[in-house]
Protein backbone atom coordinates (compact mmCIF):
# COMPACT_ATOMS: atom_id res chain seq x y z
CA UNK A 1 0.00 0.00 0.00
CA UNK A 2 1.48 3.36 -1.06
CA UNK A 3 0.17 6.79 0.33
CA UNK A 4 -0.53 8.16 -2.97
CA UNK A 5 -3.97 6.26 -3.31
CA UNK A 6 -7.74 6.22 -3.49
CA UNK A 7 -8.08 3.33 -1.19
CA UNK A 8 -5.43 4.48 1.66
CA UNK A 9 -6.49 8.31 1.45
CA UNK A 10 -9.89 7.66 1.28
CA UNK A 11 -10.77 4.30 3.84
CA UNK A 12 -7.11 3.58 5.37
CA UNK A 13 -6.13 7.07 6.24
CA UNK A 14 -9.41 8.27 7.99
CA UNK A 15 -10.45 5.19 9.82
CA UNK A 16 -6.55 5.44 11.38
CA UNK A 17 -6.36 8.59 12.57
CA UNK A 18 -10.14 8.61 14.17
CA UNK A 19 -8.86 5.21 15.67
CA UNK A 20 -5.77 6.60 16.63
CA UNK A 21 -7.37 9.57 18.22
CA UNK A 22 -9.67 7.87 20.14
CA UNK A 23 -6.97 5.11 21.78
CA UNK A 24 -6.09 6.23 25.08
CA UNK A 25 -1.98 7.56 24.91
CA UNK A 26 -0.93 4.12 26.70
CA UNK A 27 -2.44 1.97 24.13
CA UNK A 28 -0.97 4.40 21.00
CA UNK A 29 2.03 2.79 20.48
CA UNK A 30 0.30 -1.21 20.22
CA UNK A 31 -2.02 0.29 17.90
CA UNK A 32 0.75 1.89 15.49
CA UNK A 33 2.29 -1.67 15.64
CA UNK A 34 -0.65 -3.50 14.67
CA UNK A 35 -1.75 -0.86 11.93
CA UNK A 36 2.06 -0.81 10.83
CA UNK A 37 2.16 -4.63 10.22
CA UNK A 38 -1.22 -4.28 8.76
CA UNK A 39 0.32 -1.36 6.22
CA UNK A 40 3.23 -3.67 5.39
CA UNK A 41 1.40 -7.10 4.63
CA UNK A 42 -1.19 -5.41 2.59
CA UNK A 43 2.04 -5.04 -0.10
CA UNK A 44 4.19 -7.84 1.06
CA UNK A 45 2.50 -10.52 2.99
CA UNK A 46 5.21 -12.99 2.20
CA UNK A 47 7.85 -10.77 3.63
CA UNK A 48 5.94 -9.45 6.82
CA UNK A 49 7.41 -12.78 9.10
CA UNK A 50 10.93 -11.72 7.94
CA UNK A 51 10.91 -7.87 8.94
CA UNK A 52 9.16 -9.99 12.50
CA UNK A 53 12.03 -12.39 12.71
CA UNK A 54 14.75 -10.22 12.10
CA UNK A 55 13.13 -7.55 14.40
CA UNK A 56 12.75 -10.30 17.37
CA UNK A 57 16.75 -11.44 17.03
CA UNK A 58 18.09 -8.26 16.91
CA UNK A 59 16.23 -7.05 20.29
CA UNK A 60 17.51 -9.77 21.81
CA UNK A 61 21.43 -9.66 20.58
CA UNK A 62 21.42 -6.07 21.06
CA UNK A 63 19.95 -6.88 24.90
CA UNK A 64 22.70 -9.06 25.55
CA UNK A 65 25.73 -7.33 23.66
CA UNK A 66 24.49 -4.03 26.07
CA UNK A 67 24.94 -6.32 29.22
CA UNK A 68 28.28 -8.01 28.10
CA UNK A 69 30.89 -7.48 30.49
CA UNK A 70 33.73 -7.84 28.26
CA UNK A 71 34.26 -5.66 25.45
CA UNK A 72 35.16 -8.91 23.36
CA UNK A 73 31.47 -10.14 23.79
CA UNK A 74 30.14 -6.92 23.06
CA UNK A 75 31.99 -7.40 19.53
CA UNK A 76 30.93 -10.88 19.02
CA UNK A 77 26.93 -9.97 19.63
CA UNK A 78 27.65 -6.71 17.31
CA UNK A 79 29.46 -8.83 14.37
CA UNK A 80 26.65 -11.21 14.71
CA UNK A 81 23.79 -8.36 14.53
CA UNK A 82 25.31 -6.89 11.56
CA UNK A 83 26.06 -10.67 9.87
CA UNK A 84 22.22 -10.91 9.86
CA UNK A 85 20.77 -7.63 8.69
CA UNK A 86 23.87 -7.19 6.30
CA UNK A 87 23.29 -10.87 4.93
CA UNK A 88 19.71 -10.52 4.54
CA UNK A 89 19.73 -7.39 2.39
CA UNK A 90 22.74 -8.60 -0.16
CA UNK A 91 20.57 -12.47 -0.17
CA UNK A 92 17.23 -10.22 -1.30
CA UNK A 93 18.52 -7.24 -2.94
CA UNK A 94 22.17 -8.07 -4.37
CA UNK A 95 22.38 -12.12 -4.66
CA UNK A 96 20.79 -12.47 -8.21
CA UNK A 97 23.46 -9.22 -9.18
CA UNK A 98 26.44 -10.82 -8.06
CA UNK A 99 25.20 -14.47 -9.77
CA UNK A 100 24.50 -12.28 -13.09
CA UNK A 101 27.80 -10.51 -13.06
CA UNK A 102 29.93 -14.22 -12.20
CA UNK A 103 28.11 -15.72 -14.91
CA UNK A 104 28.93 -13.37 -17.62
CA UNK A 105 33.22 -12.61 -16.48
CA UNK A 106 33.52 -16.18 -16.26
CA UNK A 107 31.08 -18.05 -18.90
CA UNK A 108 29.51 -20.02 -16.33
CA UNK A 109 25.88 -21.02 -16.57
CA UNK A 110 25.30 -20.85 -12.54
CA UNK A 111 21.11 -21.10 -12.18
CA UNK A 112 20.01 -19.31 -9.36
CA UNK A 113 16.03 -18.59 -7.98
CA UNK A 114 15.05 -15.55 -8.88
CA UNK A 115 14.86 -13.49 -5.84
CA UNK A 116 11.67 -11.14 -5.16
CA UNK A 117 12.57 -8.26 -3.30
CA UNK A 118 10.86 -7.28 0.11
CA UNK A 119 9.23 -3.63 -0.11
CA UNK A 120 11.75 -0.93 1.91
CA UNK A 121 14.06 -3.54 3.16
CA UNK A 122 16.88 -0.91 2.38
CA UNK A 123 15.15 1.47 4.56
CA UNK A 124 14.58 -0.66 7.42
CA UNK A 125 17.79 -2.63 7.79
CA UNK A 126 19.41 0.46 7.68
CA UNK A 127 17.26 1.65 11.14
CA UNK A 128 18.09 -2.00 12.24
CA UNK A 129 21.84 -1.01 11.89
CA UNK A 130 21.86 2.11 13.41
CA UNK A 131 19.83 0.86 16.66
CA UNK A 132 22.78 -1.52 17.00
CA UNK A 133 25.45 0.49 16.26
CA UNK A 134 24.26 3.21 18.21
CA UNK A 135 23.95 1.16 21.43
CA UNK A 136 27.15 -0.59 21.00
CA UNK A 137 29.00 3.34 21.18
CA UNK A 138 26.94 4.19 24.13
CA UNK A 139 25.03 6.73 22.38
CA UNK A 140 21.42 5.40 23.31
CA UNK A 141 20.43 2.79 25.98
CA UNK A 142 18.49 -0.24 24.42
CA UNK A 143 15.24 -0.01 24.72
CA UNK A 144 13.48 -1.77 27.27
CA UNK A 145 10.07 -2.87 25.24
CA UNK A 146 10.04 -5.59 22.24
CA UNK A 147 7.56 -3.87 21.46
CA UNK A 148 8.78 -0.43 21.71
CA UNK A 149 11.76 -1.48 19.20
CA UNK A 150 9.44 -3.06 16.41
CA UNK A 151 7.48 0.40 16.69
CA UNK A 152 10.69 1.93 15.53
CA UNK A 153 11.78 -0.47 13.39
CA UNK A 154 7.88 -0.70 11.55
CA UNK A 155 6.18 2.83 12.31
CA UNK A 156 4.57 2.87 9.21
CA UNK A 157 4.73 6.20 7.60
CA UNK A 158 8.64 5.90 7.07
CA UNK A 159 8.44 2.35 6.63
CA UNK A 160 8.79 2.04 2.92
CA UNK A 161 10.72 4.78 1.86
CA UNK A 162 12.15 6.53 4.58
CA UNK A 163 13.11 8.86 5.98
CA UNK A 164 15.80 7.07 7.07
CA UNK A 165 15.44 7.74 10.63
CA UNK A 166 18.50 7.00 13.63
CA UNK A 167 17.40 5.08 16.41
CA UNK A 168 18.58 7.62 18.92
CA UNK A 169 16.39 10.44 17.40
CA UNK A 170 13.15 9.08 17.99
CA UNK A 171 14.05 6.77 20.89
CA UNK A 172 12.71 9.16 23.47
CA UNK A 173 9.42 10.05 21.39
CA UNK A 174 8.47 6.39 21.42
CA UNK A 175 8.01 6.26 25.17
CA UNK A 176 7.19 9.85 25.53
CA UNK A 177 6.09 12.06 22.97
CA UNK A 178 3.19 13.74 24.66
CA UNK A 179 4.68 17.25 24.43
CA UNK A 180 4.36 17.03 20.39
CA UNK A 181 1.40 16.00 19.95
CA UNK A 182 -0.54 19.65 20.04
CA UNK A 183 -3.31 20.81 17.89
CA UNK A 184 -0.56 22.85 16.09
CA UNK A 185 1.81 19.99 15.50
CA UNK A 186 -1.46 17.98 13.87
CA UNK A 187 -2.40 21.02 11.85
CA UNK A 188 0.82 21.59 10.65
CA UNK A 189 1.41 17.70 9.69
CA UNK A 190 -2.35 17.97 7.87
CA UNK A 191 -0.46 20.78 5.85
CA UNK A 192 2.70 18.73 5.27
CA UNK A 193 1.17 15.81 4.08
CA UNK A 194 -1.26 17.83 1.57
CA UNK A 195 1.74 19.23 -0.38
CA UNK A 196 3.98 16.40 -0.51
CA UNK A 197 0.40 14.50 -1.80
CA UNK A 198 0.32 17.49 -4.07
CA UNK A 199 4.19 17.42 -5.21
CA UNK A 200 3.85 13.54 -5.77
CA UNK A 201 0.30 13.37 -7.86
CA UNK A 202 0.49 16.60 -9.36
CA UNK A 203 3.77 17.72 -10.20
CA UNK A 204 5.75 14.41 -10.34
CA UNK A 205 3.40 12.11 -12.17
CA UNK A 206 2.51 14.79 -14.75
CA UNK A 207 6.26 15.05 -15.18
CA UNK A 208 6.70 11.38 -14.85
CA UNK A 209 4.61 10.81 -18.14
CA UNK A 210 6.32 13.20 -20.23
CA UNK A 211 9.87 11.25 -19.14
CA UNK A 212 8.59 8.27 -20.29
CA UNK A 213 7.49 9.29 -23.32
CA UNK A 214 10.63 10.28 -24.08
CA UNK A 215 13.07 7.52 -22.60
CA UNK A 216 10.72 4.97 -24.41
CA UNK A 217 12.09 6.13 -27.54
CA UNK A 218 14.56 4.39 -29.34
CA UNK A 219 17.47 6.60 -30.17
CA UNK A 220 17.23 7.60 -33.38
CA UNK A 221 14.49 9.37 -32.72
CA UNK A 222 15.91 11.44 -30.34
CA UNK A 223 17.32 15.09 -30.80
CA UNK A 224 19.33 17.26 -28.25
CA UNK A 225 16.08 19.09 -27.34
CA UNK A 226 13.88 15.80 -26.84
CA UNK A 227 16.56 14.41 -24.70
CA UNK A 228 16.80 17.25 -22.72
CA UNK A 229 13.45 17.47 -22.27
CA UNK A 230 13.35 14.00 -20.59
CA UNK A 231 16.27 14.68 -18.52
CA UNK A 232 14.91 17.44 -16.86
CA UNK A 233 10.93 15.90 -16.76
CA UNK A 234 12.93 12.77 -15.19
CA UNK A 235 14.66 15.32 -12.62
CA UNK A 236 11.85 17.22 -11.33
CA UNK A 237 9.68 13.69 -11.44
CA UNK A 238 12.40 11.81 -8.94
CA UNK A 239 12.48 14.88 -6.65
CA UNK A 240 8.94 15.85 -6.62
CA UNK A 241 7.92 11.98 -5.87
CA UNK A 242 10.58 11.35 -3.60
CA UNK A 243 10.28 14.94 -1.46
CA UNK A 244 6.64 14.46 -2.05
CA UNK A 245 6.58 10.76 -0.32
CA UNK A 246 9.00 11.77 2.28
CA UNK A 247 6.53 15.19 3.29
CA UNK A 248 4.14 12.65 3.44
CA UNK A 249 5.86 10.58 6.12
CA UNK A 250 6.65 14.06 8.02
CA UNK A 251 3.36 14.85 7.96
CA UNK A 252 1.53 11.71 9.45
CA UNK A 253 4.49 11.19 11.87
CA UNK A 254 3.44 14.89 13.62
CA UNK A 255 -0.13 14.11 13.21
CA UNK A 256 0.93 11.27 15.65
CA UNK A 257 3.47 13.14 17.99
CA UNK A 258 6.14 11.63 16.24
CA UNK A 259 9.32 14.59 15.19
CA UNK A 260 11.82 12.48 12.28
CA UNK A 261 14.15 14.70 10.57
CA UNK A 262 13.84 16.33 7.12
CA UNK A 263 14.63 14.58 4.21
CA UNK A 264 15.12 17.75 1.76
CA UNK A 265 16.30 21.07 1.71
CA UNK A 266 16.04 22.21 -2.05
CA UNK A 267 18.00 20.08 -3.61
CA UNK A 268 18.57 22.04 -6.98
CA UNK A 269 19.73 25.45 -5.57
CA UNK A 270 23.05 23.62 -4.73
CA UNK A 271 25.64 25.75 -5.38
CA UNK A 272 28.25 22.36 -6.03
CA UNK A 273 27.77 18.70 -5.75
CA UNK A 274 28.92 18.46 -2.35
CA UNK A 275 25.94 21.05 -1.54
CA UNK A 276 23.83 18.77 -3.12
CA UNK A 277 24.62 15.78 -0.94
CA UNK A 278 23.92 18.18 1.93
CA UNK A 279 20.73 18.90 0.85
CA UNK A 280 19.26 15.42 -1.29
CA UNK A 281 18.27 12.28 0.64
CA UNK A 282 19.45 13.55 3.84
CA UNK A 283 18.81 11.32 5.84
CA UNK A 284 20.54 8.67 3.50
CA UNK A 285 23.97 11.11 3.17
CA UNK A 286 24.02 11.52 7.30
CA UNK A 287 23.61 7.10 7.31
CA UNK A 288 26.55 6.96 5.61
CA UNK A 289 28.72 9.79 7.11
CA UNK A 290 28.05 8.27 10.51
CA UNK A 291 28.25 4.25 9.27
CA UNK A 292 30.44 4.18 6.94
CA UNK A 293 32.28 7.40 5.72
CA UNK A 294 33.61 8.30 9.63
CA UNK A 295 34.41 4.08 10.00
CA UNK A 296 36.58 4.36 7.16
CA UNK A 297 38.22 7.15 8.19
CA UNK A 298 36.34 10.45 7.17
CA UNK A 299 38.82 12.96 6.60
CA UNK A 300 41.66 12.25 8.70
CA UNK A 301 45.21 11.19 7.39
CA UNK A 302 46.15 12.28 3.58
CA UNK A 303 43.88 13.87 0.84
CA UNK A 304 44.68 10.14 -1.25
CA UNK A 305 42.34 8.73 1.69
CA UNK A 306 40.40 11.23 2.27
CA UNK A 307 39.70 11.07 -2.22
CA UNK A 308 39.63 7.20 -1.62
CA UNK A 309 36.90 7.36 1.04
CA UNK A 310 34.72 9.23 -0.83
CA UNK A 311 34.50 7.40 -3.55
CA UNK A 312 33.98 4.34 -1.46
CA UNK A 313 31.05 5.66 -0.03
CA UNK A 314 29.42 6.89 -3.27
CA UNK A 315 29.75 3.57 -5.35
CA UNK A 316 27.99 2.08 -2.18
CA UNK A 317 25.27 4.62 -1.83
CA UNK A 318 24.61 4.31 -6.08
CA UNK A 319 24.47 0.13 -5.00
CA UNK A 320 22.41 1.00 -2.45
CA UNK A 321 19.60 2.40 -4.71
CA UNK A 322 19.69 -1.10 -6.95
CA UNK A 323 21.59 -3.83 -7.98
CA UNK A 324 22.10 -2.88 -11.34
CA UNK A 325 25.30 -1.06 -12.64
CA UNK A 326 23.91 2.12 -13.86
CA UNK A 327 23.05 2.54 -10.28
CA UNK A 328 27.12 2.07 -9.42
CA UNK A 329 27.65 4.14 -12.18
CA UNK A 330 25.40 7.02 -11.25
CA UNK A 331 27.49 7.10 -7.51
CA UNK A 332 30.88 6.88 -9.06
CA UNK A 333 29.71 10.04 -11.18
CA UNK A 334 29.07 11.71 -8.34
CA UNK A 335 31.83 10.58 -6.56
CA UNK A 336 34.33 11.89 -9.16
CA UNK A 337 32.92 15.28 -8.79
CA UNK A 338 33.15 15.44 -5.02
CA UNK A 339 36.73 14.60 -5.21
CA UNK A 340 36.86 16.75 -7.97
CA UNK A 341 35.52 19.69 -5.92
CA UNK A 342 38.31 18.88 -3.55
CA UNK A 343 40.94 19.29 -5.73
CA UNK A 344 39.69 22.18 -7.15
CA UNK A 345 36.34 22.46 -8.95
CA UNK A 346 35.13 23.95 -5.61
CA UNK A 347 37.48 27.09 -5.65
CA UNK A 348 35.88 27.31 -9.30
CA UNK A 349 32.14 27.12 -8.08
CA UNK A 350 32.81 29.64 -5.28
CA UNK A 351 34.49 31.91 -7.68
CA UNK A 352 31.58 31.89 -10.37
CA UNK A 353 29.32 32.84 -7.50
CA UNK A 354 25.91 31.22 -6.89
CA UNK A 355 23.67 32.51 -9.96
CA UNK A 356 26.11 30.83 -12.54
CA UNK A 357 27.58 27.74 -9.99
CA UNK A 358 23.72 26.47 -9.02
CA UNK A 359 22.98 26.08 -13.15
CA UNK A 360 26.27 24.53 -13.42
CA UNK A 361 25.45 22.44 -10.60
CA UNK A 362 22.23 21.79 -11.42
CA UNK A 363 23.06 20.37 -15.43
CA UNK A 364 25.51 17.97 -13.87
CA UNK A 365 22.85 16.41 -11.28
CA UNK A 366 20.48 16.30 -14.36
CA UNK A 367 22.86 14.37 -16.51
CA UNK A 368 23.43 12.25 -13.17
CA UNK A 369 19.68 11.35 -13.15
CA UNK A 370 19.96 10.00 -16.91
CA UNK A 371 22.07 7.44 -15.70
CA UNK A 372 20.10 6.75 -12.56
CA UNK A 373 17.09 6.29 -14.68
CA UNK A 374 18.31 3.72 -17.41
CA UNK A 375 19.60 0.61 -16.46
CA UNK A 376 20.06 0.11 -20.67
CA UNK A 377 23.89 1.70 -20.16
CA UNK A 378 24.26 1.91 -23.98
CA UNK A 379 20.91 3.28 -24.05
CA UNK A 380 21.58 5.67 -21.44
CA UNK A 381 25.33 7.18 -22.69
CA UNK A 382 23.13 7.78 -26.31
CA UNK A 383 20.73 9.99 -24.26
CA UNK A 384 23.75 12.02 -22.83
CA UNK A 385 25.66 12.11 -26.06
CA UNK A 386 22.15 13.84 -27.51
CA UNK A 387 22.07 15.85 -25.11
CA UNK A 388 25.99 17.48 -25.62
CA UNK A 389 25.42 17.46 -29.40
CA UNK A 390 23.55 19.99 -30.25
CA UNK A 391 21.64 18.52 -33.00
CA UNK A 392 18.25 19.38 -33.08
CA UNK A 393 15.45 17.57 -35.86
CA UNK A 394 12.47 20.29 -36.18
CA UNK A 395 9.45 18.64 -36.05
CA UNK A 396 10.68 14.59 -35.11
CA UNK A 397 9.33 15.64 -31.14
CA UNK A 398 6.21 17.49 -29.89
CA UNK A 399 5.99 18.00 -25.73
CA UNK A 400 2.43 18.18 -24.11
CA UNK A 401 1.38 21.70 -22.98
CA UNK A 402 0.55 19.78 -19.39
CA UNK A 403 4.44 19.31 -19.33
CA UNK A 404 5.70 22.71 -20.18
CA UNK A 405 3.40 24.42 -17.32
CA UNK A 406 4.09 21.94 -14.85
CA UNK A 407 8.17 21.84 -15.95
CA UNK A 408 7.59 25.97 -15.21
CA UNK A 409 5.91 25.10 -12.01
CA UNK A 410 8.47 22.55 -10.62
CA UNK A 411 11.25 25.05 -11.34
CA UNK A 412 9.89 27.77 -9.55
CA UNK A 413 8.97 25.54 -6.62
CA UNK A 414 12.72 24.16 -6.71
CA UNK A 415 14.12 27.28 -7.42
CA UNK A 416 12.09 29.50 -4.29
CA UNK A 417 14.32 29.17 -1.75
CA UNK A 418 17.20 31.13 -3.65
CA UNK A 419 17.11 34.19 -1.75
CA UNK A 420 16.46 34.55 2.21
CA UNK A 421 13.43 36.36 2.10
CA UNK A 422 12.12 33.29 0.05
CA UNK A 423 13.78 30.89 2.05
CA UNK A 424 12.21 32.54 5.14
CA UNK A 425 8.72 32.11 3.53
CA UNK A 426 9.32 28.79 2.73
CA UNK A 427 10.53 28.12 6.00
CA UNK A 428 7.23 29.31 8.36
CA UNK A 429 4.98 27.38 5.70
CA UNK A 430 6.59 24.11 7.35
CA UNK A 431 6.60 25.59 10.63
CA UNK A 432 3.86 25.51 13.87
CA UNK A 433 2.81 28.91 14.23
CA UNK A 434 0.06 30.07 13.16
CA UNK A 435 -2.37 33.50 14.22
CA UNK A 436 -6.16 32.51 14.03
CA UNK A 437 -6.31 33.90 10.77
CA UNK A 438 -3.87 32.08 9.55
CA UNK A 439 -5.14 28.30 11.32
CA UNK A 440 -8.32 28.60 8.44
CA UNK A 441 -6.10 29.26 5.78
CA UNK A 442 -3.99 26.12 6.51
CA UNK A 443 -6.88 24.07 7.04
CA UNK A 444 -8.10 25.73 3.78
CA UNK A 445 -5.21 25.07 1.95
CA UNK A 446 -4.37 21.75 3.47
CA UNK A 447 -8.25 20.53 1.75
CA UNK A 448 -7.81 21.67 -1.25
CA UNK A 449 -4.86 20.49 -1.94
CA UNK A 450 -6.00 17.21 -0.82
CA UNK A 451 -8.91 17.03 -2.85
CA UNK A 452 -7.27 18.55 -5.87
CA UNK A 453 -4.82 15.27 -5.69
CA UNK A 454 -7.85 12.88 -5.12
CA UNK A 455 -9.16 14.39 -8.39
CA UNK A 456 -5.10 13.85 -10.07
CA UNK A 457 -5.22 10.17 -9.25
CA UNK A 458 -8.77 9.27 -9.95
CA UNK A 459 -8.49 11.09 -13.52
CA UNK A 460 -4.45 10.15 -14.83
CA UNK A 461 -4.31 6.11 -15.13
CA UNK A 462 -0.51 6.53 -13.77
CA UNK A 463 0.90 6.57 -10.27
CA UNK A 464 3.85 5.09 -10.35
CA UNK A 465 6.51 5.60 -6.95
CA UNK A 466 10.33 5.55 -7.95
CA UNK A 467 11.62 4.64 -4.89
CA UNK A 468 9.21 1.92 -4.13
CA UNK A 469 11.33 -1.16 -5.46
CA UNK A 470 14.46 0.41 -3.16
Amino acid sequence: MVFASITFLIYVLPLFLLAYHIVPHKYKNGFILAFSIFFYSWGGPKFIFAILATTFIDFFLVNAMHNAKKKGDKKKFLILSLSINLGLLFYFKYCNFFVDNFNSVLGLDIHFAKIILPIGISFYTFESLTYVVDVYRGIHKPLKSFWHYQTYILLFPKLIAGPIVRYHDIADQITNREKNYTPEAKLSGFLIFSIGLAKKVIIANTLGMQADAVFNLPVAQLDTAAAWVGAIAYTFQIYFDFSGYSDMAIGLCKIMGFRIPENFNNPYISTSITDFWRRWHITLGAWMKNYLYIPLGGNKGSNTKLYRNLFIVFLLSGLWHGASWNFVLWGAYHGLFLVLERLFLGNVFEKLGKFISIPLTFMIVVTGWVLFRNDDLSYAFSVIKQMYSFNFMDGKFAMNNDFMAMAVIALLISWFAITNKTLAMQQSLYGEKFSNNGKWMVVLSSIVLFYVSLSYISALNFNPFIYFRF
